[in-house]
């Protein structure tokens, strides 16, 4: 039973950048055809949840995946959501960036890695985080346990997120994969974070909705934290 709300992180879809191998960071690219498609493919899927907020990046790329995959929803924006400042890095080709003497302590040791001009990841990484957790936080007083919300981010942001509630060191967070408009689905508990889903690009999401509480119980209950031995039973069929 879980006793707080479910944050699902969306991906952006793919951008003019991503598909000439470049690096946007918070320039204002925008959604190419395939990305386009691919928000409004992930908004059929998206289609019919019981959305108690949705709160994205200010990043135009992010605003076009939710107006082409939630039309009928009202986000707001969360600084904190925003793309990683890569400073100098920023509108550089990957293959050019992959020659920097920077480039391994990304790969290798990103905890470490501030970039030119720009951010550090370890920075990036500790909004990101404190700005789903005050969100899961507000959310889950306001609407309830079973609410589900939705959070419009980009890849490095997301893993950064992912990466902390698997109580991981960010320095391994270069192992989590966060394709174009994908779906990643967390639960925060008392205890720990539950990783729900992780890099979804298909299939059913309804079964993210939590079920309805059969009986009221304290929100504290330290068995809210715990796993199913075993695996569990998964989602209602």
């Amino acid at each position: 039973m879980v006793c707080v709300a479910t944050l699902l992180l969306l991906r952006h879809g793919r951008t003019t950048a991503n598909a000439d191998g470049g690096l946007a960071g918070r320039q204002p690219v925008e959604l190419d055809e395939t990305g386009r498609r691919q928000a409004a493919a992930v908004g059929e899927r998206l289609k019919g949840l019981p959305l108690a907020a949705v709160v994205t990046s200010p990043l135009i790329r992010c605003r076009q995946t939710l107006e082409l995959a939630l039309p009928g929803a009202e986000p707001v924006v969360e600084e904190g959501l925003i793309e990683c400042d890569y400073g100098a890095w920023e509108g550089q080709p990957l293959k050019k960036l992959a020659k920097e003497p920077l480039w391994p302590v990304v790969q290798q040791h990103p905890s470490a890695a501030v970039f030119p001009e720009g951010e550090s990841m370890a920075a990036m990484s500790a909004r990101a985080v404190a700005a789903v957790h005050a969100w899961d936080a507000r959310i889950s007083a306001e609407h309830g346990p079973e609410a589900v919300w939705l959070a419009c981010s980009h890849g490095d942001v997301i893993k950064a997120i992912v990466a902390d509630a698997l109580g991981v060191h960010l320095d391994l967070f270069q192992r989590i994969v966060a394709d174009p408009a994908s779906v990643t689905a967390i639960r925060y508990t008392p205890l720990r974070p539950f990783l729900v889903r992780l890099n979804d690009t298909g299939g059913d999401l309804a079964g993210l909705v939590p079920p309805p509480r059969k009986r009221r119980r304290r929100a504290t209950r330290a068995t809210d934290s715990d796993a199913a031995v075993g695996g569990g039973a998964g989602a209602a069929p």
